[in-house]
C-alpha cells in the first residue's frame, strides 16, 4: 500500500505530461492546416507567422487554430529590426543568448508591431528573409 502511494504522484505527472503533449500536438495540427495557405510560415509557442506575397499574418497558436490574428502589408513597413532584451541588435550578428526576442516592424503610420520568437537564430533568419523581400519589392 505504501509503495502504491509513493507511485501515485508519478502517475499524476505522467497523466499531466500526456495531456500537455496532446494539447501541443493539436496546436501543431491546427497550425499545419492554417500554414498551407502561405508561401512561408513559422510556428513556435509564442506566435505563428505566415507570409503570402507581401501580406504578413501573425497570431497566437491554439488547439483549434491560430487566434488573435493580425496582418499588415510589407509595403507599409518603414523599418524592420531584431529586438533582444528590449534592445535592437544587428540582424547580421545577433547575440547568442537573450530573452524577449522579437521582430519589430515600424509601419508607415508609425505603428509598431512586435512578433515574438523563442529563438534568436530563427528570428534573425526571418528578419533577413523579410528584409530581402522588402529590398526586392523596392520598398
Amino acid at each position: 500500500m505504501e509503495r502504491g502511494l509513493l507511485w501515485l504522484p508519478l502517475l499524476g505527472f505522467f497523466i499531466w505530461l500526456t495531456r500537455a503533449g496532446w494539447n501541443e500536438y493539436q496546436k501543431l495540427e491546427a497550425y499545419r492546416a492554417w500554414a498551407e495557405a502561405f508561401d512561408k510560415a513559422k510556428y513556435d509557442i509564442y506566435a505563428v507567422l505566415g507570409q503570402k506575397g507581401s501580406e504578413i499574418v501573425w497570431g497566437k497558436p491554439a488547439r483549434k487554430g491560430p487566434v488573435d490574428l493580425e496582418s499588415f502589408s510589407l509595403s507599409s513597413v518603414r523599418s524592420l529590426q531584431l529586438v533582444v532584451n528590449q534592445q535592437a541588435v544587428d540582424i547580421e550578428n545577433p547575440p547568442s543568448k537573450g530573452k524577449a526576442i522579437a521582430l519589430e516592424f515600424v509601419l508607415s503610420d508609425s505603428k509598431k508591431v512586435e512578433i515574438p520568437f523563442t529563438e534568436i537564430d530563427l528570428a534573425a533568419r526571418w528578419g533577413k528573409y523579410l528584409q530581402q523581400q522588402l529590398r526586392a519589392s523596392g520598398l
